[in-house]
Parts: structure tokens; sequence; C-alpha cells
């Protein structure tokens, strides 16, 4: 609650739908904490369920749906609060590869929209490809801080993290 109130959003690493309420549940428990009128509420449940391409599962249960699906209803509920900064833990995690996509996408827009963003991740590749800026922490410091290519060309982050036959995906 402190943390939507300061603006900012976040998206655990685990799965943190609300099992048992359907999509628009989900994100109606968040609106409704906001302090926005009911039709304002409303307004902005329809923005996001369309934004996130949630309206033909709106009615299903959280327990029914697919990773992906999971993850853009989670993502639509960490942007009800509206928040300038979003914390993504693992946004790549336990989903398809089309998903991941998806999620890319969302990414994107979200940048696009002047939202920060943070990203902790292990799929390199997926993170790399989206960031303007990385940090690689080794051993709770900051190894190299740079763009994605300035990453994969230095040689003590591929000796310690990344490998040697390592390549960016662009």
């Amino acid at each position: 609650y402190k943390r939507a109130k300061n603006g900012i959003g976040y998206l655990a690493q685990e799965a943190s739908v609300f099992r048992k309420l359907s999509v628009e549940d989900n994100i109606k428990a968040v609106l409704e904490m906001v302090g926005i009128s009911k039709a304002e509420q409303a307004e902005k449940l329809e923005t996001l369920l369309d934004e996130f391409g949630l309206q033909h599962i709106r009615k299903s249960r959280g327990d029914l749906l697919s990773g992906g699906e999971r993850r853009r209803t989670e993502i639509a509920r960490a942007l009800a609060v509206s928040p300038k900064f979003i914390l993504l833990d693992e946004p790549f995690a336990g989903v398809d590869p089309i998903a991941v996509e998806d999620i890319q996408g969302i990414i994107k827009k979200l940048k696009d929209k002047n939202i920060g963003i943070l990203i902790t991740d292990h799929n390199v590749h997926e993170t790399l490809t989206i960031t303007d800026r990385a940090y690689l922490l080794f051993e709770g410091n900051i190894l190299k801080a740079g763009t994605a290519e300035e990453l994969a060309a230095d040689e003590t982050v591929r000796r310690v993290y990344l490998g040697k036959n390592f390549e960016l995906r662009k």
C-alpha cells in the first residue's frame, strides 16, 4: 500500500494473482484502493483490460490462467495505481517464448509512457534486448554498468557470468 502511494508498482517473481478471483476482480481489488470514483475505476479497468489483451478472459479465475495471461494480469494490476516507477522481479520466469515477446512489448510500451522500470532477471538475452542500461551484480557489488553492448563486450563480465560464447540478440 505504501509503495503504491509513493508511485511505485511491483511485480513479484512468484505468482501473485489472486487465484480465486477473476482477472477483472484482480484488477478491481487494486483500483478500489486508489481513491478514485467508481466511474473512474470502471474506465481504468476497461483501459487496462484492453491494453493488456485481457478482455476475452476477464471472467476467468486466476488459477485457470496460462503463465503469460497471469503475468499480463499481474502487470495490469501493478499499473492500476498509475505508478511513476515499476519494479519487475523475474518478469520472464515461468512463461513460454510467445509470452516473453508479449511481456517485452509491454515493457517497451511502459518505457514509451515514461514509466521508470527496474528489472531483475536471470534471463539475460530477454532482458538485455529491451534495456537501455544494465547493471551486472556479482558477489553483492556492481561488476559492470552500461549498455547491453558494453556488458556483452566486457571480458570480465563474460568470464564470470555470460560465458565466452555469449552473443547478444537484437
